[in-house]
């Protein structure tokens, strides 16, 4: 069919070519669109450098002049679909790069006539003309190709202006036969005519054979005959020696089958190679067309079918059948006795297809969207020219039946079995195929993983895309010539081996169900060159980076990367592109994971481990523990006692090597005189039977000072670090004020052991009282010291004042402040 597409999109791709001779950078500097505005005239403000404009479906009623002068660059101007009733081609007469002119489908009557010398398309088609609208000027269009037309009636005179021109298409509207004048369409030199007649009117014989008399390509849209086939004319066979139309479509035909047989065996006889019919309804009331009148017809038609003619390919799509009363069976012989190469009969309901009696010609046959079940061509040996089959959109089910239709075609290189029921049990028979056979297309069925059990073993090409294929079973039969195989829109969970495959070159796998490729599918593929699997739901996991970086080391063999890969889950990476994922080597590595976790572990042991030590944590651990332990027993073996009073202005801790200034100095300088300060110490306060840590709490606790004499002796001794502990603990506890640091000697830095960093802290952070070495300053000294100890004591101070003086001597043996 080789004139198809000039007839019907020569405009089309007319202004495609102009509109990519225009610099793509600057483009829409060049196109004006306007179409679709509800415009009653030409707009004012069109850009001067415009050289596309679309002013179609307006309502523009008339054209100007000053209009267009301005639009020097305007090479395309499409004007179709508006309410303009009156042309003066001299409106256009300043553009001079026009080359393609649309007015059809307006309410054109009258033309004025003027040269458009670089004009190549021009549409006045779908118009009221009531003759054809060719002026003289017409014949100065030399560089004219397209020329649509329509008129009321045609007359041979009418084309006497253009006669000469070699046009490439010409399109006609006609409205009424009886106001054609034969032979008058003869008169063009044109490759290609398209012809629409009038709906509502019956078609004329003449008319069809001057048109195939005028080009190669014909096209005719709209025939029809409501009378009986017996009034229509049978033309002279004679008449077919002048034909020159070797492709011919035929478009919308409502025709008794009667004529269409007629109309068939002129066409035989003729230089046609190429018939198309589409749209086709055949008919014929009950009881007009006889049997015995019918099969005359067949009987010639037949006769001459079978000594072969011009004809080499005949299609029919969408076929309708309206006659109700003969025997299918006959028509269904005449077609596959037919004597041509091609034919291809679409979307006709057909059920049925015989295989021809003799050896037959056709290298294509195409039957797609049709009714045809397993039982065609069975044991058929007659079709072995056979090299394309298509039987797409049918009803068939059995994919070992469909192998044993194509086990005698010798010739047979291609199948389409695509949109059919196609299935396949792993029990059934052996496959039989043509050995010929290197393309087929099963895709849009509902085979299985069972498939790869009854395949072609010479194919090479194989679409298998839209099944019902979970993966590609290991042991199967080797596919040696396997070069491209299609296995989208199935339910592989991972991308398939190449065990069968050994020359597989192209895989597409994409819409399935696969979450992590395998990494190692090169490896296992080598001579695969291109794979497509995007569009997957990928899981974006450690799994999937391996894949990732085998595309970066595939040298562009992933097909579609990286648009077409992008994650699925998780969620909160649905969406992004596989190239933007990555995860660090150590979320993906167990062994290196576990080994890090593991230092790092080692690392913080020894780091607590050195902290304790170098901070004595365990020994806190332990004075918190007796700390709690002393409390818990004090209270629980003295539950009737009253609640604990304050009996003491300050607990004295200190070392016994400064046991002298204590008792010389401090004891007395507090104790005697004003003021009457009542002083707590361990050698005359401690009760006996109690353990030291429990007396040591108690006198705190009774205390509303803790007054510490520091020098270097005091850091030495293990007791003066838990009294330290013990007040620091009721300093936090109790939220107080209590400490009172009396500093008797200065303390290097360097003697304080690590652990008594809270010792550090209090003397960084408090002020404390230093003991002074000039006697002058000590009234001063021991003022400020009454003063932070003031407070007046309950009245029981004297009872323990008493109990204290008693027990002063037991306790002074049981602790000692080294």
């Amino acid at each position: 069919m080789r004139y198809l597409t000039n007839i019907y999109a020569f405009a089309c791709v007319f202004t495609f070519m102009l509109w990519n001779n225009i610099q793509p950078t600057v483009e829409d500097e060049f196109i004006a669109n306007y179409s679709s505005s509800l415009l009653t005239s030409v707009p004012k403000n069109i850009p001067v450098c415009t050289q596309v404009l679309d002013l179609s479906h307006n309502r523009i009623s008339g054209l100007g002049i000053s209009e267009f002068i301005y639009l020097s660059g305007l090479q395309v101007l499409n004007l179709s679909h508006n309410l303009i009733t009156e042309l003066d081609f001299s409106v256009f007469i300043f553009n001079e790069d026009l080359e393609y002119l649309d007015l059809s489908y307006n309410n054109i009557l009258k033309v004025y006539c003027q040269t458009l010398a670089h004009l190549r398309h021009l549409d006045l088609s779908f118009n009221k003309f009531t003759a054809l609208p060719i002026c003289q000027e017409f014949g100065n269009m030399f560089h004219l190709e397209y020329l649509g037309l329509s008129a009321a009636m045609i007359r041979r005179s009418d084309f006497r202006y253009i006669m000469h021109l070699e046009l490439d298409t010409v399109f006609l509207t006609l409205e009424d036969f009886s106001l054609y004048e034969p032979r008058s369409l003869m008169a063009l030199n044109t490759r290609s005519l398209h012809i629409i007649f009038a709906a509502t009117q019956n078609f004329s014989f003449f008319l069809l054979y001057d048109g195939m008399s005028t080009s190669e390509n014909l096209k005719i849209v709209n025939l029809r005959y409501s009378l009986s086939y017996k009034d229509f004319p049978s033309p002279s066979l004679a008449l077919l020696k002048k034909v020159k139309t070797t492709d011919l479509m035929l478009d919308t035909v409502d025709l008794q089958w009667a004529i269409i047989l007629q109309l068939f065996l002129l066409i035989w006889y003729s230089p046609v190679e190429q018939l198309t019919v589409r749209n086709l309804t055949f008919w014929g009331p009950v009881g007009e067309l006889t049997e015995y009148e019918f099969l005359p017809l067949l009987g010639s038609l037949e006769h001459e079918i079978s000594l072969g003619g011009s004809m080499k390919g005949l299609t029919l799509e969408h076929v309708r059948n309206k006659v109700y009363y003969f025997n299918q069976e006959i028509l269904y012989r005449k077609f596959s006795e037919m004597n041509i190469a091609s034919l291809t009969i679409y979307d006709a309901c057909m059920p049925h297809m015989l295989c021809p009696n003799r050896t037959s010609s056709f290298q294509y046959l195409n039957f797609s969207h049709n009714a045809l079940t397993d039982e065609l061509f069975q044991n058929c040996g007659t079709l072995t020219d056979l090299k394309f089959l298509i039987l797409q959109r049918n009803k068939f089910e059995s994919l070992l039946k469909v192998s044993f239709m194509t086990s005698r075609m010798k010739s047979l290189k291609y199948l389409d079995m695509s949109r059919n029921l196609l299935r396949h049990d792993v029990a059934d028979t052996q496959c039989q195929w043509a050995e010929s056979l290197t393309d087929l297309d099963l895709s849009s069925n509902q085979l299985t993983d069972a498939v790869f059990e009854c395949l072609p073993v010479n194919i090479k090409i194989l679409d298998l895309q839209n099944n019902q294929i979970t993966s590609v079973p290991t042991g199967m039969a080797e596919l040696k010539s396997l070069a491209e195989l299609n296995l989208a829109g199935n339910r592989l969970a991972d991308l398939p081996g190449c065990g069968g495959f050994v020359s597989l070159e192209y895989l597409n796998v994409e819409m399935n169900s696969i979450l992590t490729p395998s990494a190692d599918f090169f490896q296992r593929c080598p001579r695969v060159r291109e794979l497509q699997a995007g569009q997957n739901p990928f899981k974006c996991s450690c799994e999937l980076q391996e894949f990732i970086r085998v595309e970066r080391q595939s040298g562009g063999r992933l097909f579609g990367w990286p648009a077409a890969y992008t994650c699925e889950y998780p969620e909160d990476l649905q969406g992004t592109q596989l190239k933007d994922f990555h995860l660090s080597e150590l979320a993906c590595n167990t062994t290196l994971l576990l080994v890090t976790a593991l230092l790092l572990t080692l690392v913080l042991v020894a780091v607590v481990a050195f902290l304790c030590i170098y901070l004595d944590v365990p020994w806190y651990v332990r004075m918190t523990w007796q700390w709690t332990q002393t409390k818990r027993r004090a209270w629980h073996n003295s539950p009737e006692e009253p609640e604990r009073v304050l009996q003491f202005h300050a607990f004295v801790s200190y070392s016994e090597r400064d046991s002298q200034w204590v008792k010389n100095e401090l004891i007395p300088n507090l104790e005697k005189g004003e003021g009457c300060v009542q002083l707590c110490q361990h050698e005359r306060n401690f009760i006996p039977g109690r353990s030291i840590v429990e007396n040591i709490i108690l006198c705190i606790e009774k205390s509303y000072k803790s007054i510490f004499v520091l020098s270097p002796n005091f850091v030495q001794s293990e007791w003066c670090h838990y009294e330290l502990y013990f007040a620091h603990h009721k300093l936090f506890s109790e939220n107080s004020n209590s400490l009172i640091l009396i500093l008797l000697e200065p303390i290097p830095p360097y003697i304080i052991p690590a652990r008594y960093h809270k010792l550090k802290a209090l003397m960084a952070k408090r002020t404390y009282l230093e003991w002074p070495k000039e006697r002058s300053k000590r009234p001063l000294f021991w003022a400020n010291l009454r003063a932070a100890i003031s407070i007046k004591l309950p009245k029981s101070f004297e009872a323990n004042e008493e109990q204290s003086d008693t027990t002063s001597s037991s306790s002074e043996s049981l602790y000692v402040n080294n």
